[in-house]
């Protein structure tokens, strides 16, 4: 087994630090302190985009952008017996499968600080066959703080934030944990700020927010940035586990970074695509090819808003999105952090990326 190629402590730090869609002010902190150290200015707009720009020598400016916000969900209802215990209903901040959140332990963000709850499961044996094959919804989510309802009515409120409590750890090739959608091509783009010395043109790295629902900070950060060119960066499907054909693999763990043709959102640019892939060739970059036949990115965000862009996209297969067992490989990581960095060195502004 090798070693991490890469900051695996920053990348801990990013993944277990909690930062749903509209809320995401911890994760913003840590953005703030690598770019610090990594780009001539820093600035934060109304939305929360954090935008660290390295001034280059032409007036050519590039955006890249990476997502700081995870799934997670909302607390709308406190329910129980007045005289028993109480228990939180949820509204949901993205996208979830019911199905992944049975007997999990949860951190409940409240005013006055975190508090661990759990979303239970009843025994199986206890269940009608009715109830057993009931598919889950997260309106039938809720989450037991082992309080009884009045002492919970003191400590929660409608509003506070819930997310998934799970740690990140190394396994085998892999990384796994919650919110490696989108910390680790969060954590991808400020490892390659980090790299990036005395450019050609103008790199703005965003941080966005919201993406998880609607794509929302990069619709406005296309607008204020204003680009000449965009790539987004993001994690991909890897369906290669058992139970999928091949052709429904999207990606495989491995086999390098994954430059976008297109998701449901974008279908990125041909000469930008191309240019991904010749880098990469000539870099001696492992890489595979995305084609993803739902879900979208930032790079729409960017398409939609101020006029016709350029846009490209580099992803990390990433095994079982959207849960707390999220798993990427490590050398699938280094090698987005290798692209994008060297994709960056060697824009001039003078590539033709028109139609």
């Amino acid at each position: 087994m090798s070693t991490e190629p890469f900051d695996l402590e920053l990348l801990t730090d990013l993944t277990e630090t909690s930062g749903v869609p509209g809320y995401e002010d911890r994760i913003r902190v840590l953005v703030r302190e690598v770019f610090d150290d990594a780009v001539d200015t820093v600035r934060t707009d109304a939305m929360g985009n954090v935008v660290g720009t390295i001034e280059g020598e032409s007036d050519y400016s590039v955006a890249v952008a990476a997502h700081m916000d995870e799934i997670g969900f909302m607390v709308k209802h406190i329910a129980g017996e007045d005289d028993g215990f109480g228990y939180l209903q949820l509204d949901a901040l993205g996208g979830w499968d019911a199905r992944v959140l049975k007997a999990q332990r949860v951190t409940v963000h409240t005013y006055d600080g975190d508090l661990p709850g759990i979303i239970g499961s009843p025994p199986p044996h206890t269940l009608s066959e009715e109830e057993r094959s009931k598919t889950p919804e997260v309106e039938d989510v809720y989450v037991d703080m082992g309080l009884e309802k009045s002492v919970l009515e003191e400590h929660v409120s409608v509003g506070d934030l819930v997310t998934m409590e799970q740690s990140t750890e190394r396994v085998g090739e892999t990384v796994t944990g919650k919110a490696l959608d989108d910390r680790l091509c969060l954590f991808a783009m400020l490892e390659a700020a980090r790299r990036i010395q005395n450019p050609d043109v103008t790199i703005h790295f965003c941080a966005t927010v919201q993406e998880e629902v609607g794509l929302r900070g990069a619709r406005a950060l296309g607008v204020d940035v204003d680009p000449d060119l965009a790539i987004a960066l993001d994690v991909t499907v890897a369906n290669d586990v058992p139970g999928f054909d091949a052709a429904k693999h999207v990606t495989r763990l491995g086999e390098g970074t994954a430059i976008k043709l297109k998701d449901s959102s974008v279908i990125t640019s041909p000469k930008v695509h191309r240019r991904l892939r010749d880098v990469a060739e000539d870099e001696e970059i492992d890489h595979q090819l995305e084609v993803l036949p739902a879900g979208g990115t930032d790079t729409a965000g960017f398409q939609h808003t101020h006029g016709a862009k350029p846009v490209g996209a580099i992803s990390i297969p990433t095994r079982y999105l959207h849960t707390v067992t999220e798993t990427a490989h490590v050398d699938d990581v280094a090698a987005t952090i290798d692209l994008l960095a060297a994709f960056l060195a060697s824009e001039t502004g003078e590539h033709d990326y028109s139609l």
